[in-house]
């Protein structure tokens, strides 16, 4: 079985000899923020699949933060840049969750929250923690907290 950091290593490859330098790059970056999270603790340890996951998520967010920042800045061509990079990102992620698939979720947790004495905005946590482990990693957190905010209020 093929880990998840020797997939992207193999694809790393692969993108060196197409010269596809954008995917080599990007692949580049989220390999070196695995490794400096594997040396991080006290020991360096391999880290699982679902934690090479939280990485390249976590790379994947910093991509649409910066290419939102480049746009307001009026750099476009960087901002073009920072969302490409976030697209080679995306095909190692879980599919994400439509906004329909989302609402539909919450709502669940919503209404299972209600049922246990939880309503309105005090009911934030309540709703978070059931609706979290459903989520799971195939919707960004304040995306999700955005839903619940909007869902409660």
């Amino acid at each position: 079985m093929t880990t998840l950091k020797a997939k992207l290593q193999n694809d790393l490859t692969a993108a060196i000899k197409a010269r596809d330098e954008l995917r080599s790059a990007t692949l580049r970056l989220t390999l070196s923020a695995i490794g400096y999270e594997e040396t991080a603790g006290k020991q360096a340890r391999e880290l699982s699949d679902d934690e090479v996951l939280k990485v390249i998520t976590r790379e994947a967010k910093k991509r649409r933060e910066a290419a939102d920042a480049f746009a307001k800045g009026g750099r476009a061509d960087s901002a073009e840049r920072e969302r490409a990079e976030g697209e080679v990102l995306a095909t190692y992620l879980p599919q994400q969750l439509s906004d329909d698939e989302l609402t539909a979720l919450v709502a669940e947790a919503v209404a299972e929250a209600k049922g246990s004495g939880a309503e309105g905005p005090k009911a934030m946590g309540a709703v978070m923690k059931i609706v979290k482990p459903k989520v799971g990693n195939r919707a960004e957190g304040g995306r999700v907290s955005a839903e619940v905010k909007r869902q409660l209020s």
